[in-house]
């Protein structure tokens, strides 16, 4: 049986992962307003994961033989000034969840939470790769600055871009 504040923990992540989907879908939003759907594609897919990973929480604490409680979402941001700055407040969020994601490790170390230890394995090793990837996408964003043609290769690129959850 897991600690109530263990418990509590995961499912504050969950529902988290669920607002991070959310906050994905408005950068989606905007890039679909400024006519770039490559971008769009990339928050939309960047959605299905959070939604992915909100889910791995669920059934975890459901395997558990705990319950998965259900919040309501914040608003999240819908103004942002330029693609970059979308990326900016992407790589922000990311951060946050790899603090979360670190806290909840400590919290299951703490009492020796072997079964929750291994099950955030994976997710430590996601955040690394997260994080990775924004702050890539964010330093070519800045490069290109000025050079519309290598934008809209990056906004091309980006619309083939999908979400194929593990073991599928």
């Amino acid at each position: 049986m897991v600690k109530e504040k263990l418990l509590r923990a995961l499912n504050e992540q969950m529902n988290f992962e669920f607002y991070a989907a959310h906050s994905y879908l408005a950068m989606a939003a905007y890039c679909s307003a400024e006519s770039l759907d490559g971008f769009a594609n990339f928050f939309l897919v960047q959605a299905e994961e959070e939604r992915f990973h909100a889910m791995k929480f669920y059934n975890f604490i459901n395997a558990l033989g705990e319950r998965a409680t259900i919040k309501s979402l914040c608003e999240p941001n819908n103004s942002f000034t330029s693609v970059l700055n979308a990326f900016e407040k992407a790589l922000e969020q990311e951060k946050e969840v790899t603090k979360r994601i670190y806290h909840l490790s400590d919290l299951a170390l703490d009492d020796r939470e072997h079964a929750t230890m291994s099950f955030l394995k994976w997710f430590i090793e996601e955040q690394v790769e997260e994080e990775d990837l924004f702050d890539s996408i964010i330093q070519k964003l800045k490069r290109i600055e000025n050079d519309s043609n290598a934008f809209f290769m990056l906004d091309e690129e980006f619309a083939k871009r999908s979400f194929t959850p593990e073991g599928e």
